[in-house]
């Protein structure tokens, strides 16, 4: 098998192992395993021995540990508070795009915006969230090491080396992240249970959208947003044709299949792997909760069109950001024109 192949059936077997795990343990916010697993298992690589998977989630904790003392901040101090969770966003998307570290960015970013928001509402309901994200990073680990055994990487294959970035450019792709990713945090502030899943969307967007240009930014943003809402809505309708666990994983593994075939090019398509990342993580994030409202008794339809507006909303924000500050930033290098000296006075 080629080892493009065994990429598609490692990302797509290990997030759908992750899935019914989650789910099947009936773990608070189980959404958040196949989403962890699916941003782990992204990278052609081996995956971490069991030092790294210690020193990963001492890593988690201490991250949400942080977001844990934001929350009296929040509450007496919002300004400072608010400025801090900014100061964290460029910190976490400066990890990502500088440093290669995605995963510890990305979790980082979790913890400064779920966990305070969260806390503001209930402290319990901010260790729920902890809970929740350290056993879908340890679940994500245990499933990929169960799958790399059967679609390793070539022997002798190192990964990609990240591509480097200038400090300058680094700077203000994280300067650009952290205004992306605020905007929905403030909102979540207000209802924390409805938004959490706002939340995850803007981070995934603030991600994505340190890659892509002013030009491309509607397309991919808003683009990958509604392709990943209509692939929720052919997940639902095939889920409802036997809603059992089982069926549960071989749906997600059939739809994982298919975007990851796109996400490394196996099946050919003009969009980067990022684009596709984000379909998958929309996919995951609408998906999830819908399961979650049938047995709390919701009406799934009102949830999901709530949602998917939302979703929409903060994209148009997120492409209008990067537009506007793209422009704004041309605008400041573009070297002014030299004023016309005054013709000369004196005869001749």
């Amino acid at each position: 098998m080629k080892v493009e192949a065994r990429r598609v059936f490692r990302l797509s077997l290990t997030t759908a192992l992750a899935l019914g795990a989650a789910y099947g343990l009936a773990v608070p916010l189980p959404y958040l395993a196949p989403v962890v697993a699916l941003i782990l298992t992204a990278a052609p690589a081996p995956p971490m021995g069991p030092k790294g998977l210690l020193g990963l989630i001492l890593m988690v904790l201490m991250t949400l540990g942080v977001g844990l003392l934001l929350i009296p901040l929040l509450r007496n101090y919002p300004f400072s508070a608010v400025l801090m969770v900014a100061a964290g966003l460029y910190f976490s998307t400066y990890l990502t795009v500088n440093l290669g570290k995605g995963l510890v960015g990305t979790l980082f970013a979790v913890g400064l915006t779920m966990i305070p928001a969260a806390g503001t509402v209930d402290f319990r309901l901010a260790l729920v969230v902890i809970q929740s994200l350290v056993f879908a990073v340890g679940l994500a680990i245990v499933c990929h090491w169960a799958v790399y055994p059967w679609f390793p990487e070539n022997p002798g294959g190192a990964p990609a080396a990240p591509a480097h970035t200038t400090p300058s450019a680094a700077n203000w792709i994280s300067l650009r992240t952290a205004l992306i990713v605020l905007p929905p945090f403030l909102l979540a502030l207000t209802n924390p249970a409805t938004y959490l899943a706002l939340i995850m969307k803007s981070i995934a967007l603030g991600q994505q959208g340190s890659l892509v240009s002013a030009r491309t930014a509607g397309r991919e943003l808003l683009g990958s947003t509604f392709l990943g809402g209509c692939f929720a809505i052919a997940f639902w309708f095939a889920l409802k044709l036997d809603p059992s666990l089982w069926m549960f994983f071989c749906w997600m593994l059939l739809f994982g299949i298919v975007l990851a075939a796109k996400l490394y090019q196996v099946i050919a398509t003009r969009f980067p792997a990022s684009f596709w990342q984000n379909v998958a993580v929309t996919m995951l994030i609408l998906v999830g909760p819908a399961v979650e409202d049938t047995a709390n008794g919701k009406d799934v339809q009102e949830a999901f069109v709530m949602r998917m507006s939302l979703f929409v909303a903060v994209t148009l924000y997120a492409w209008a950001a990067v537009y506007a500050l793209e422009r704004w930033r041309d605008r400041r290098s573009t070297p002014a024109r030299p004023s016309p000296s005054p013709p000369s006075l004196e005869p001749t």
